[in-house]
């Protein structure tokens, strides 16, 4: 499978991102620099690392001649969003399989994906576990006949491949690229395209987030290329996935008011409020270049 060909968007993505440096008298005052790699601005239904995960599947999928993406998520999977919104874009039809009870009214998330002319189904919780296995697989393609299997969060080798793009966009020296971490995959590509000196750190936005770390590694020996330049912090999920608290949402109050830029909770404000912490405690030498990465 070859996978070379960019799949011809009707709305073209904005590529390369923007990078924007952050003034930040707190960060300025330790002798550190933030940039901002603006992937949230990539598409604006598909951004960021949303748009490079689904690259060179959407070209396999071409390549296979399916028609019909199935990926899984939970119920405020921005993944699942970004599917609908690329199968609605390249006249695919689109299944997410939703972790969990159907809630009524469906949430911004779902309801966007159902616009866009999802299928959604639900999956009781014991069975998503077991999601990846050849019986619920086989017992989904009898109920929906053949389609182009998307992992949960659209993580692999593939994608992998996508995120590893990124880096060669940012046209200065930096000593640490940051991502918020989900499934993995973002982290994985990204640490196999930066230059040699630079580190990756990934925010895990799950809480018990330490099993990220083999899912990176196994994700970068699916794509063929395995790297050590990568760590990941564990403490900064808020409660979990889409969990947030008090204290979450006053950082992201305050960030609008002195950046004007409106954090996506679920992830990047976490990745966020980390670096700042990370930054106070000494983690980061005086000097130090940071980008961050916004995926949207």
């Amino acid at each position: 499978m070859s996978t070379e060909a960019t799949p011809d968007w009707r709305l073209k993505p904005r590529l390369p991102s923007p990078v924007e440096e952050l003034s930040d008298a707190g960060l300025s005052s330790r002798g550190i620099r933030l940039y901002l790699k603006r992937d949230d601005l990539v598409h604006p239904d598909i951004p960021g690392n949303k748009w490079r995960k689904l690259k060179y599947n959407l070209a396999a999928a071409d390549e296979q001649h399916q028609k019909v993406l199935l990926t899984f998520g939970g119920a405020y999977s921005n993944h699942i969003r970004a599917t609908a919104a690329a199968g609605y874009d390249r006249g695919l039809a689109t299944i997410g399989v939703v972790r969990g009870e159907e809630h009524l009214p469906l949430n911004p998330i779902l309801a966007y994906a159902v616009d866009h002319g999802m299928r959604l189904t639900y999956m009781d919780r014991a069975t998503y576990r077991n999601k990846n296995t050849p019986a619920v697989l086989a017992r989904l393609r009898e109920e929906f006949g053949d389609f182009y299997l998307l992992p949960e969060g659209g993580s692999n080798a593939l994608a992998v491949r996508g995120c590893a793009e990124l880096p060669a966009e940012i046209p200065f020296h930096y000593d640490v690229i940051c991502c918020a971490v989900g499934t993995g995959a973002t982290l994985a590509g990204i640490a196999t395209g930066i230059p040699e000196g630079s580190a990756a750190l990934g925010f895990a936005v799950l809480k018990g987030g330490d099993y990220l770390t083999e899912e990176v590694r196994r994700l970068q020996e699916a794509s063929g290329r395995i790297t050590t330049n990568w760590s990941i912090e564990t403490p900064f999920h808020f409660g979990g996935f889409a969990r947030r608290t008090a204290e979450l949402d006053a950082f992201i109050k305050d960030f609008r008011a002195r950046h004007g830029i409106d954090l996506d909770w679920v992830y990047e404000a976490k990745m966020m409020y980390g670096i700042y912490a990370l930054a106070e405690a000494g983690r980061f030498n005086p000097g130090s270049v940071i980008v961050a990465v916004l995926a949207g």
